[in-house]
Order: structure tokens, then C-alpha cells, then sequence
């Protein structure tokens, strides 16, 4: 290959890897799914919200007193890739877009309510459009908290493009070619496609959200390239994805052995107290103390700037917590000390009513700060709950719960500093400030489970 080949071949590779979304098509054929002029291949179920079509645009009109309504395909689809230019008035509702979704025929008094992942449109100063709702059935399961720099890619009262890449069990989604969220699941193989009008406030009664450029493939689909700093939620328990991988994401818990994790009164793992099996770490039921049974577990690697995400399931009135940059220097017959992310059944358990402000609830951080009381970001009792944990090199700390942002703070600033010196932690010397420490799950006498227990070192 001579020189000016050789930079030919360069120039190629350089203007692939830069192209957008839109401008890199993979070799399937586009399909219409909107002609124009008609809505046929559509219908509507749900609420009452009209649909027609003015000037080659799907035009949905906001209706008070009726429930979601969605214009819904007649046919269904598997994998595809989905793309639609979209542009809703106003700043004060959403839409979306269903993808795989299907409906009960029994819901909305008969007239049918329909449920499955929906690619969100949000114009509101919450700024989650590009995110992943769970219509009708789990809620948010890609919140736009996981991907801040995203918020800015949607325009508002302008049209948005979508992409929707529906491949296998995942689900990746861009907004004006900007990614903003990746899930992957295991429920629904195929449903239709849908778009929505949401349910109004009587005041927003006659806004419109418009949809057109409406199209498809099905066959010969190619997976666009997604960048690796974007965070992936993985319903798969204990599974690393191939994207994971390659960012650096490495599981704590295989589902089958504890062998990453140890008894923090010694280096096997607890003979009693704690159970491994069916793919979880549970602790088992004892009195309610602290550490009177099996004990705390910790890990047996530290970690100093780190990305750790976790499901775990609470009985009724359970309590039980995650903690981080725990060195085991303080001697303690209880627990073992560390900045905690709060595992507590908020109605049941006493401690949920103790600390200052609520600061011992729900994915608080024990002691110190109160948790964000979006009620949306809790699931109930018995199911599983997504809580995350990451760290920054600058000290900054978060806490997730479901994905929404529940604590923020920055460990050293001289307003974590105050807070300590108020709370419970304010005779243990430096408490939180080890440049690395162990990840621990808290033994607190109550049945509580863990599982897919992962962790990205980022330094």
C-alpha cells in the first residue's frame, strides 16, 4: 500500500468513528411507519387524547380528564431500530415513545391500559428526556441522573430527533445525537411501538405534541458504537454485559460464592448468619442488633475512587446498610465504621423516625444527610431496589436509588466536616476520610438481600 493509500484508509476510519448516529446508517432498509397523510397501521387505545395528522405531522392534542393515550402500531416488532422527530409544547408535562410494549385490555374502565418501556420526552426543569420509564409496570428504570451531561441534548419547544436501538436485551437511546441512556433487560422480546399524550392538568388542556419522520429497521441491524463513560443498567442479575466489561466494571458477587468477601472479625467468610444462594447474599434473621449474628462482611480489596452499584430486597421493618471506606481501625463490638448508604424499611423500622431531619432514611447517608424524598424513586417491600454509590476524584460523593440522585457531598469540604460534628461519628477521629477502604454489608439482625453487587475503580 503506498503513502497515499495508506491515508486514504486513514481518513476513512477517522470519519467513521467521528460521524453521529444519524449520519453512520448501518445496512438495513428503512420502513415508514407513518406515510404522511394517514394514520394507517395505527390506532389509538388508553385515554381520549385525539390523534390526527395536519401537514404531514402526527398531531396529538392534550385533553383534560382522560388518562394516558397512546397511538399504538398494529403490528408488533421484535429487534429494530426506531427513529422519529418529535416536538412537544410547553414546559410543564412529557410524552414518550413505547418500545415492545403491549396492554391490558382490562385497564382504564375497559378501555385498555398500556404498560412497557417507554423512551422518554420531558421538556420540564427535571430535564430526563432521553431517559427510560417503565410505563405502567416498574417506573424509571434509566432516569437521566445516571447521565447528567445528557439533560442538555433535548430542545425545548423545538423538534427532537430520536434514536431508539432495540437489539437483543438491549435497549440504547440518543436525542439530537447526543446517547442517553442504555438498559438491559430481559422482559418483552416484541410488542408495538407507541407514541403518548399524557394526562393533563385541566389548565394545559388543547397543547400539542407533534411526531413525524417516523421510521424503522428490522433486519440486518448493527448496534451503534456507545460511549463507555455512560453509566449501563443491567437487569441481568449478577451479569457483566460486554459493554461493562470494557469500561471496567467488575462484579463483587458471581451469584453462586462469597469468595470476594470476608468477616470483618477475620479473613474466612461467617459460617452462620449469612446465606448464599438462588444468586443473592442474604443476612439472615436474628435479634435486630448490630453484628450479633454472622456480622458485618467486607470485601476483600479497598477502593479509593470508585463506581459501586448493588440491588438489594428488605423484609417488612428491615435495616441493614452498605458502607464505604471502612479500614476496621476503630475496635467496635457493634458494626464496623464507615460512611453508610442507609438500607432501612422507612415505615416500619424505629430508626427511620431518629437522627436529624430524616438523615437516617432510605439511601441517606447514616446520620448526616437526609436522602431525597422523591417518593417515585422508592420500590415497595419485597421487591428489588437498585442503590449506587460513586466517587469522585475530587471527593464528591452520590447516592442513587433507582436511579434518581438521592445525596450529594463532598467528603472533607467544611460543610461534611460540620455534620460530623453533630453526629454520632464526631469522637472517631477522621471518620470518613481514609484515602480507601473496604465496601462492607451491614449484619443488623434483620433478613435483607443483596445481588448484583458490582464496582468500577476509576483511579
Amino acid at each position: 500500500m503506498n503513502a497515499i493509500s495508506k491515508f486514504l484508509v486513514a481518513a476513512t476510519i477517522s470519519f467513521v468513528a467521528c460521524q453521529s448516529p444519524t449520519e453512520a446508517q448501518n445496512g438495513g432498509k428503512w420502513t415508514d411507519l407513518f406515510d404522511g397523510k394517514t394514520l394507517e397501521g395505527w390506532k389509538s387505545v388508553g385515554g381520549d387524547a385525539p390523534y390526527t395528522v395536519e401537514d404531514g405531522v402526527i398531531v396529538g392534542t392534550m385533553t383534560k380528564g382522560t388518562p394516558n393515550s397512546f397511538l399504538i402500531t398494529e403490528k408488533e416488532y421484535g429487534d429494530f431500530i426506531l427513529e422519529v422527530d418529535i416536538k412537544l409544547e410547553g414546559t410543564e408535562t412529557n410524552s414518550g415513545i413505547q418500545t415492545r410494549s403491549h396492554i391490558d385490555p382490562e385497564g382504564n374502565n375497559g378501555k385498555g391500559r398500556v404498560y412497557g418501556r417507554q423512551v422518554e420526552v420531558d421538556p420540564t426543569a427535571r430535564a430526563w428526556a432521553g431517559g427510560i420509564y417503565d410505563e405502567a409496570r416498574r417506573m424509571w428504570l434509566y432516569p437521566l441522573d445516571l447521565n447528567e451531561k445528557a439533560k442538555t441534548a433535548y430542545k425545548v419547544n423545538e423538534y427532537n430527533h430520536y434514536r431508539i436501538e432495540a437489539i437483543g436485551d438491549e435497549l440504547r437511546v440518543w436525542v439530537n445525537d447526543t446517547p442517553t441512556a442504555y438498559v438491559i433487560d430481559t422482559l418483552d422480546k416484541s410488542g408495538f411501538i407507541g407514541l403518548q399524550v399524557h394526562s393533563i392538568k385541566d389548565h394545559l388542556d388543547g397543547q400539542k405534541v407533534y411526531f413525524k419522520n417516523i421510521r424503522i429497521q428490522t433486519e440486518n441491524l448493527e448496534p451503534t458504537a456507545f460511549p463507555e463513560d455512560v453509566f449501563v443498567v443491567n437487569l441481568k442479575p449478577n451479569d457483566l454485559s460486554d459493554a461493562e466489561k470494557k469500561s471496567g466494571v467488575e462484579l463483587l458477587f458471581d451469584g453462586n460464592t462469597a469468595d470476594q468477601w470476608r468477616s470483618v472479625r477475620g479473613d474466612a467468610f461467617p459460617e452462620k448468619g449469612w446465606k448464599v444462594g438462588n444468586g443473592e447474599i442474604t443476612v439472615l434473621k436474628s435479634d435486630g442488633g448490630e453484628s450479633t449474628n454472622g456480622g458485618d462482611i467486607i470485601t476483600r480489596d479497598q477502593y479509593a475512587v470508585f463506581d459501586l452499584s448493588f440491588e438489594f430486597k428488605l423484609t417488612p421493618g428491615a435495616n441493614s446498610g452498605v458502607k464505604y471506606f471502612v479500614t476496621l481501625k476503630e475496635k467496635t463490638k457493634g458494626s464496623a465504621i464507615g460512611l453508610e448508604y442507609q438500607i432501612l424499611d422507612d415505615k416500619l423500622h424505629p430508626d427511620a423516625k431518629m437522627g436529624r431531619d430524616g438523615n437516617r432514611t432510605l439511601a441517606s447517608l447514616y446520620d448526616l444527610i437526609t436522602s431525597n424524598k422523591d417518593g417515585r424513586a422508592r420500590r415497595p417491600i419485597g421487591q428489588w431496589n437498585r442503590g449506587r454509590v460513586r466517587v469522585s476524584e475530587d471527593g464528591t460523593v452520590t447516592h442513587y436509588l433507582n436511579g434518581t440522585k438521592m445525596v450529594e457531598y463532598k467528603r472533607g469540604s467544611q460543610e461534611y466536616l460540620d455534620l460530623v460534628a453533630k453526629s454520632k461519628y464526631k469522637d472517631w477521629d477522621n471518620f470518613g476520610g481514609a484515602p480507601q477502604g473496604h465496601i462492607l454489608l451491614q449484619d443488623h439482625g434483620d433478613n435483607v438481600s443483596f445481588r448484583n453487587i458490582k464496582v468500577k475503580k476509576t483511579k
